[in-house]
Formats: structure tokens, sequence, C-alpha cells
């Protein structure tokens, strides 16, 4: 007789490049990227074009984006822990579908306030996304490829921020600001289809109950742990410049001495490209500086980039917008996915402290910028996200100093004698 094996099947292996559904799952988180970036900062480029629509100032204007990323910031740790009870992909599409919904509603909000109010519940509605898609790929992409992975996922961030910008300048020109937003609205709405076919089921994900007191006790363990803060300061403080910067520029390009139209200014942010390659190539650049010469190299060529849009000439601006974008993206790829590598426990909210930290930073650079811009001109602007950069600059030599303070320690407690 034959015998019947009670040996539950093991879990499939870990994905990897060259692996089955390791493509799937790139290209699924691709468009998520593309969707989130592209909703979240569907109002950036168009920050002009809804001043004179609404007749608001250009710090007025900016809350349309600080309104969406404050947004995420505040509900991404809550609508983590839901994602431990039900699941990383289900939260993924729920956040898509609520974000895309909403979405297609923001071209028709008569003023100013209600405009901003929906922002902020699109921007809240996209906060299941990016930690889950985080802790998605720390759960079931091998460790080796989890840095190029999640490089990809922000790649698709660049491409959405890019594309949006670039198509919203073009159809604002042409019929205005908020047919521009109904045409991201639509493309978001394809987007999250793909996602939807694409995403593979999870193999490695362990559903948990929903504790307040454990999800208290893991944050609060991810707040004491000082790597840990350090990455989220560093992604916060990127994201100020990236906030400021991009909130503000479409206001430089379009007022002297450019004086830009509105189609025009907006396919400058084809830079955005820029950060989809450095964003790709993370992997290897951490490969070849480390983690923290990478952060080393990505805040400096951040800042470069800053000084260089200082001189009043198109052909500089756009190279410091290069500079800028290639920074950033490189920056921000290297800190996330060592958030996702220092977790050993709640990756999901360790991956959405560092979102809401990212996120507050995108609110407060924006705000930030586009007041310094208003008061002092775009140099206030440029000093603003100078002073960032050294904050990022303090934080990756105070890690450096740590880290070698423990190897000397661990060498001199296994030393003989000891």
């Amino acid at each position: 007789m034959a015998t019947v094996s009670t040996t539950a099947p093991s879990a499939p292996a870990l994905l990897s490049p060259g692996r089955p559904g390791y493509r799937r799952l790139s290209l699924a988180l691709f468009v998520a990227g593309i969707a989130t970036f592209g909703l979240l900062y569907s109002t950036q480029a168009l920050l002009p074009a809804i001043s004179d629509g609404l007749r608001v100032s250009p710090a007025d204007a900016s809350w349309t984006v600080a309104a969406a990323t404050g947004g995420l910031a505040v509900a991404v740790v809550p609508l983590s822990a839901l994602s431990e009870r039900f699941g990383r992909r289900s939260m993924m599409t729920a956040s898509l579908v609520v974000a895309v919904a909403v979405g297609l509603a923001v071209p028709f909000a008569p003023n100013l306030a209600l405009l901003v109010v929906l922002r902020a519940v699109q921007g809240a509605a996209l906060a299941g996304l990016p930690a889950s898609a985080m802790a998605f790929l720390a759960e079931e992409v091998e460790g080796r490829a989890l840095v190029s992975a999640i490089g990809l996922f922000v790649a698709g961030n660049s491409i959405g921020g890019m594309s949006g910008r670039i198509f919203t300048g073009w159809i604002s020109q042409a019929w205005g600001w908020r047919a521009a937003l109904l045409a991201v609205g639509v493309a978001a709405v394809a987007c999250a289809l793909v996602f939807r076919v694409m995403v593979p089921a999870a193999h490695h994900f362990t559903p948990r109950p929903l504790s307040p007191r454990a999800f208290a006790r893991t944050v609060g363990g991810h707040l004491a742990d000082p790597l840990l803060l350090r990455l989220y300061g560093i992604g916060a403080l990127f994201m100020v410049v990236f906030g400021g910067v991009y909130t503000v520029i479409g206001y430089r390009l379009t007022g002297a001495p450019f004086s830009l139209p509105q189609g025009i200014a907006g396919s400058v942010f084809v830079v955005y490209l820029i950060g989809t390659f450095a964003s790709a190539s993370s992997g290897r650049v951490v490969a070849v500086l480390g983690r923290r010469g990478a952060l080393y190299a990505a805040l400096s060529t951040t800042a470069a980039g800053l000084l260089v849009t200082l001189v009043d000439s198109l052909a500089a601006v756009v190279a410091g917008l290069v500079l800028i974008t290639a920074g950033f993206f490189t920056g921000h790829a290297v800190a996330s996915s060592s958030v996702s590598r220092t977790a050993t426990h709640g990756r999901a909210q360790a991956s959405a402290l560092y979102q809401a930290a990212y996120y507050l930073g995108s609110s407060a650079g924006g705000a930030a910028g586009a007041a310094a811009f208003h008061s002092a001109g775009w140099a206030a602007t440029v000093a603003m996200g100078l002073v960032a950069m050294a904050g990022v600059a303090g934080l990756t030599l105070y890690g450096t100093a740590a880290a070698r303070r423990a190897a000397r320690h661990a060498g001199a407690a296994g030393a003989p004698g000891r």
C-alpha cells in the first residue's frame, strides 16, 4: 500500500534575476511606482497654471502637493500594520483602487480648499503602497538582489514623475490644468489594471493578528535603533531638497529671465529619466563604493546640482536638475534598501517609518521651498537645499564614525587575553 506524505510542501525559493516570477514582480511594482508618483505629484508641474486659474499665490498652490505627501506620511504607518494582517498584495491593490478613484474626482474640484482636501485623501490612500511594496520585496526577493529590485520600483517612481509632469504641461497648455489632471487619472487606471494582472502571489508572507500593543512595541523598537533613525533622517533630508526644487522649478522657468510656456517648462522634467537609470544602477554603485560611499556620492552630486542651477542659463538649470535628480534617486534607493536590510522584524513598519519621514520631508521641502522662493527668489530655495545636504553629510559621517568605533571594539573583544 502506498504511503501518504504528511509533510507540508516547502515554500518556493526566493526570487532573483533569471528565476520565474521575478520579471512579473518587477514589472508589477514598476507600473505601481509609475502610478504612485504620477498621482502623488500630479499637480506639481501645474502649479503656475493652478495659481493663475484659481488666483492664488505660489505658496498657497503648493499645498496641493504638500497635502498629498502629508496625507501619505500620516497614513503610511497605520496602513503598514493592516498589511501585516491582510497581506502586502491586497493592501497595494486597495491603495491603488482608492487613489485612482479620487484621482478621477480631483480635476472637478471647484476651489483650492476642496482641491487640497481631495489631494490629502489621495495621498493617504496611496500610503498603503510604498511601505507594502518594500516589505513585499524584502520577503520575496533574495538579499543579494534586493537593492536592484527596490531600485526598479524607485525607477518606476521616476518614470511616473517624469511622464506625469511632461504630459500635464503640454495638456495644460492646450486644454487647461483640469484636463491635465484628468489625463493623469486615466493613465493611473491603466497602471492599476496592469499591476493587478502581473503581481504574483506572495509565498513568504505570514499573516499576523492586529495587536496595538505589539504594533507599538515594534514601532518603538525601530525608533530606538540608531541606524534606522539615521536612515529615516537621510531619506527625509534628501526629499526636502527634491520636494523643494521640483515644487518651485516651474515658477522659475515660466518667470523671468526664461519665461517659458507651460508645455516647454513641463518638458524639462524629462531629466527624471536620469533618476530611472540612477535608481536601477544603485546596486552597482553600492557594490563599488559601499553603502556609505554611495551616500557620500549622492549628496555631493545633489549639492553640486543645486549650485549649478543658480546660473541664469537654461542649459545650466537643466544640467543642475540632472545632477540633483541623479543624486536624489541614488540616495533614496540606497537609504530605503538599507532600511529593509537592517530591519530583521516588522519590516513593513520599518519601511513605513522611512516612508513617513521621506514624505514629511517632501511636504516640508515643498512648502518651505515655495515660501523661500516667494520671499527671496530661487537663491533662497537653493540655500534651503544646501542646508539639507549638510544634514545628510553630518548623519553619514556620524554613521561612519560609529561603524569604525564598533569595529574597533569588536577587534578588542576578540584579541588574545580578552
